[in-house]
């Protein structure tokens, strides 16, 4: 069983828990009134006219990495100090500012301005690598729409070709090389997309669409690891669309399916694909076949239907010739 606690133990504890509370209070104060003074100090700063004032607490407020009150601190002050030796560092501070708080589209554009117009500025070359930057930041996964990467890619190799000794290059060159990643995986994308709509009950032409998506895919993307595949399905969709083809176009279209799975067999000779192919090949031999079997035939009946409206006209003539006579 536990002793009772002593009465001299008891105060002792209570003692120290209202020094504790009073130490705690008095630090909560100490710090509600240091941001109600810095709250003040922000607000006066907004407010004044002292250029100079305020271009010193700008800077101060991005060096303690404040940046949104170095924003608007630089607002106020930018348009009043342009032009002057203070301009330059307060406008790639005000960019950074605004990348630092991932505001990407707009420190592009002011680290482009900057480097347009401090072009000279030993700063100028991490200005315009920065606008590259955050425009590659921007840019959207491969699913979605690319035209803000191709922006990028302009950005990016306009500093590759102004600053090809630059320390930067070689991230540059790594950041193009991600970004046609994601065009080639978006490519892709449209070219799954065109294979998939040949499913549908009107499948011609997207049997057309899928042959000039992928050719034009390999010669967009040639190390891609997606051509073997792509190079497979355009045999597969050109002998369905040939067999489906009319007759007037049929002997081209099937001709051309068999250049195709040629041209797979010549660049993928061990393809896990080749037998499959191999298949569509024989196949389609055989149609082209029975397309020249049928073509013959019908040339065979034309020439035939020819000869015999040819031998009644020539009697038609005959006959009317015969009749004039007869008449005279």
């Amino acid at each position: 069983m536990r002793k009772p606690l002593g009465i001299a133990y008891i105060i002792y504890y209570i003692c120290g828990l209202i020094m504790r509370n009073q130490i705690i209070t008095l630090f909560g104060c100490l710090i509600l009134t240091y941001g109600l003074s810095s709250c003040g100090e922000f607000y006066k700063l907004e407010k004044s006219t002292n250029w100079d004032e305020l271009y010193e607490a700008a800077n101060r407020y991005y060096d303690k990495k404040e940046y949104n009150k170095a924003i608007i601190l630089y607002d106020r002050v930018l348009p009043v100090i342009r032009g002057s030796g203070k301009a330059e560092l307060a406008e790639f501070n005000y960019a950074y500012s605004h990348f630092r708080t991932k505001r990407y589209i707009e420190s592009a554009g002011y680290f482009k301005t900057f480097h347009d117009t401090y072009n000279r500025s030993p700063l100028a070359e991490e200005a315009l690598f920065m606008h590259a930057y955050a425009l590659y930041l921007d840019s959207p996964d491969f699913n979605l729409d690319q035209r803000s990467s191709k922006d990028a890619v302009n950005a990016i190799q306009l500093f590759m070709n102004k600053f090809p000794e630059s320390d930067s290059y070689e991230r540059a060159l790594s950041m193009v090389d991600d970004l046609q990643e994601r065009f080639e995986e978006k490519a892709f994308e449209e070219s799954k997309m065109y294979y998939k709509l040949t499913d549908g009950l009107f499948p011609g032409e997207f049997y057309r669409a899928c042959i000039i998506n992928f050719q034009n895919f390999a010669k967009s993307y040639p190390d891609s690891k997606y051509n073997e595949e792509l190079a497979y399905k355009l045999v597969e969709v050109s002998s369905a669309y040939a067999e489906r083809s009319v007759f007037d176009k049929k002997e081209e279209r099937l001709k051309q399916s068999i250049t195709f799975a040629e041209n797979f067999f010549k660049k993928y000779p061990d393809s896990n694909y080749g037998k499959k192919v191999q298949n569509m090949i024989a196949r389609t031999e055989t149609e082209l076949d029975s397309h020249y079997k049928v073509k013959e035939d019908y040339e065979k009946r034309s020439a035939e239907a020819r000869k015999r409206m040819q031998e009644e006209e020539e009697r038609n003539r005959e006959a009317a010739e015969m009749l004039r006579n007869a008449e005279n």
